[in-house]
């Protein structure tokens, strides 16, 4: 299958708003005027919002007649050059089987959202060929505070063509942010955690790990040829979760073809410790001939990098000098 990259967005260009997970009338007016002003005002898109996004049922989400028709018009719709997920959920893998594949191979463009969307984003590769983005949601562009590095690799991604070099961020947070927006205690970063050494190039899969594993044994599962997986979980991951998790990505017939690891910043309540993380890594033969990387800034803390799933990647891991360039997105 041919990789479709779609189309940088531009200033100007329109985003839609869609909540393929949960709803849109859970993100509070603070939190939407501050995503509306940055998305609007510095970074010169057009906001437009799907029709269905304020639906809400008993599980903070809509039908999946009213996700997919959302999803369906943002494509259809030659004004809209992007799309973004409200925030994350637990039901994105509902829509797959009424998603219209076809519609998205000739109307390709930017679709961004991690944590649950990390199921459409797979699947959209695995089915059609295009790579879409494990970035920020709408609702992460409404945080107030701390927000430069993430808002800086979000334009290095879906603004810009240009290679560009992963450097870990300063300092990072797992603070409920939005409770409080004038009150953030970031921490300084110790930087990557360097598991296995070594050098690997492929195709960035995954993200949310229980959410990849939902398509497992599905035609919605992408081939781990030649990939690199970024893999992370949140807080309610706690070790012997993301241990059991992780064995089971590795049972799959075609584990044996995985280029490289690279896994996310783990939240606090996690309670997976760089000791514990090694001890996973370190039971399971089949990483042992791979790089492994750990502590990168993506997953359910902040700041966060967007990165291509579908994309290339470039790893250059050492105790010494760690490299990690997005090199095709």
């Amino acid at each position: 299958m041919q990789k479709i990259i779609p189309p940088k967005l531009q200033k100007g260009d329109g985003v839609r708003i869609i909540a393929p997970a949960r709803s849109l009338a859970m993100i509070s007016q603070e939190t939407r005027d501050i995503a509306n002003h940055r998305l609007q005002e510095e970074l010169g898109l057009k906001l437009t919002f799907g029709e269905h996004v304020e639906e809400k049922d008993d599980f903070i989400s809509s039908s999946v007649a009213s996700r997919i028709a959302d999803l369906h018009a943002a494509l259809a719709d030659k004004t809209v050059k992007g799309i973004l997920t409200v925030i994350g959920g637990f039901n994105s893998n509902q829509l797959l089987d009424a998603i219209d594949w076809n519609l998205i191979k000739s109307n390709p463009k930017i679709m961004c959202g991690f944590s649950d969307i990390t199921a459409i984003n797979n699947a959209f590769f695995a089915k059609t060929g295009l790579v879409s983005y494990s970035g920020p949601h709408y609702s992460t562009f409404g945080q107030k505070l701390h927000f430069d590095y993430t808002l800086d690799y979000f334009k290095k991604c879906v603004m810009s063509s240009d290679p560009f070099k992963v450097i870990p961020s300063k300092e990072w947070s797992d603070d409920e942010w939005y409770l409080n927006q004038d009150v953030r205690n970031p921490i300084p970063n110790e930087g990557y955690w360097v598991i296995h050494p070594g050098k690997a190039q492929g195709t960035i899969l995954g993200a949310n790990l229980c959410t990849l594993n939902l398509l497992q044994g599905t035609q919605y599962m992408p081939d781990l040829t030649n990939s690199v997986l970024f893999l992370e979980d949140d807080y309610e991951s706690q070790p012997h979760h993301f241990d059991r998790d992780l064995q089971s990505l590795i049972h799959l017939p075609n584990f044996s073809r995985v280029k490289g690891l690279a896994i996310g910043r783990f939240q606090k309540r996690s309670n997976v410790t760089r000791k514990l993380l090694e001890q996973i890594i370190n039971t399971k033969k089949a990483l042992e001939a791979m790089p492994v990387i750990a502590n990168v800034d993506f997953g359910h803390s902040d700041p966060k990098i967007t990165f291509p799933v579908g994309g290339t990647v470039s790893l250059d891991v050492s105790p010494s000098s760690t490299k990690i360039i997005i090199t095709e997105h």
